[in-house]
């Protein structure tokens, strides 16, 4: 299996285009996440069903995950720089959008264009990051992406929910999209030293991907198998996430304390995610999924019937193992892929676990207008445990995978 890059390893001073792609992911996933902020509001004007509130959550993320792979063509032909600049604006119009909308059509539409947006940002980051890095090192440096993720999970709920105090949740959209299209021109002037580099690869890997076939994935069946774990974990953190809000606001929560519960979440998952990225590193990939899987299922089910504060103080330690499995599955990625395959892969990846991110809000509406929210959060604890059996059965490739990094470093 190849595992090197098949083109010259970057200098130092190639590094900006990993760090932009750091900037590029706080800002996506905080455009992502503060929108858990923004759905009780809509649901309360709108006089939504939890089904309908989750369609809401469905329609965004539908986007993101059905044009994942088209977005990593387009950069393919384009070039990373202007595709990512070119969807960071269209997410910032989405926002602009649900803040004039008049109407829940108008507001559906908005969430659409949003997703499609957003799409561009996670293939494009991922490969920025992995030709950047090689061996241990891209483990690390795909770790310390999904942190940077998880910084704009933190800042932007917060950030917004302290603006709902002052403003509108029209008014308050308004100025997200007005700070996204300052951002996309930030990160095409940001992208600018490396462009003539990046149209160079870009071509190359435009040829690549229309003239290979697309079984040229090694490892097929390990790489299925990686993706159906992180289709199961993406769909319980989304359907999680997506009713955390209401399951609080029963509890007493206002629309602040809202805010200030998901950034405690994100600050959980952001050390989650960073800290797990390198144990996997050191114990091994199957003790860390066992370990934060199995740990995520026991705290949501201690989160059903705690009062609000004693709620409140586990959401950290939930929020660390809510998100810390997503950083072993995606550093694992260039792992069971070659070199030249790496954006299709994460296109693929991301294609899956945010599809399935998309999905799972509806399917768990229905439960939850059903059965109720603390029922719904019990089916979402059991559903975790699934990916062990999983994680188990890719224990040789990883266990191989990660030997060969350690000859690479």
């Amino acid at each position: 299996m190849n595992l090197r890059p098949s083109f010259e390893v970057p200098t130092v001073t190639d590094k900006r285009p990993a760090y932009v792609a750091y900037a590029a992911h706080a800002l996506h996933d905080g455009f992502t996440d503060l929108m858990y902020v923004l759905l009780p509001l809509f649901q309360a004007e709108f006089a939504l069903a939890y089904a309908q509130t989750g369609l809401l959550r469905s329609i965004y993320a539908g986007g993101m995950a059905l044009f994942q792979v088209p977005a990593g063509h387009l950069a393919g032909r384009f070039g990373n720089r202007t595709i990512l600049a070119l969807g960071t604006g269209l997410a910032a119009c989405g926002y602009l959008l649900a803040g004039v909308s008049a109407g829940f059509a108008v507001l559906v539409i908005a969430l659409a264009v949003l997703g499609l947006g957003l799409s561009t940002q996670h293939p494009i980051g991922s490969e920025l990051v992995a030709e950047t890095y090689e061996g241990a090192a891209s483990r690390k440096a795909i770790g310390t992406y999904n942190f940077a993720g998880d910084i704009g999970k933190m800042i932007f709920p917060a950030a917004i929910a302290l603006l709902l105090l002052f403003s509108s949740w029209r008014g308050a959209a308004l100025s997200v999209g007005i700070f996204g299209l300052l951002a996309a021109m930030a990160i095409f002037v940001a992208l600018a030293p490396a462009a003539h580099r990046g149209a160079h690869h870009a071509d190359s890997e435009a040829q690549k991907s229309y003239t290979q076939p697309t079984t040229a994935i090694p490892s097929r069946a390990n790489f299925v198998t990686l993706l159906s774990i992180g289709v199961i974990d993406s769909a319980t953190r989304m359907g999680f996430l997506t009713f955390l809000p209401f399951l609080l606001q029963q509890k007493g929560a206002s629309v602040q304390s809202v805010g200030f519960a998901l950034t405690l979440v994100f600050a959980g998952g952001a050390v989650g995610k960073f800290v797990c990225g390198h144990l996997g590193a050191r114990l091994g990939t199957i003790p860390t999924v066992f370990l934060t899987e199995g740990l995520t299922a026991l705290c949501v089910l201690l989160l059903i019937p705690l009062p609000l504060v004693p709620a409140f103080l586990l959401l950290p330690v939930l929020g660390i193992m809510l998100n810390g499995t997503s950083s072993v599955l995606y550093g694992s990625v260039p792992e069971l892929v070659s070199a030249e395959d790496r954006r299709r892969a994460f296109a693929i990846f991301y294609t899956g676990t945010i599809g399935s991110g998309a999905v799972s809000p509806l399917i768990y509406g229905l439960f939850s207008d059903a059965l109720g929210i603390p029922s719904m959060m019990g089916i979402v604890a059991g559903v975790v445990l699934l990916t062990l059996p999983l994680a188990w059965k890719l224990r040789s490739a990883w266990s191989s995978a990660a030997q060969q990094s350690a000859a690479m470093s």
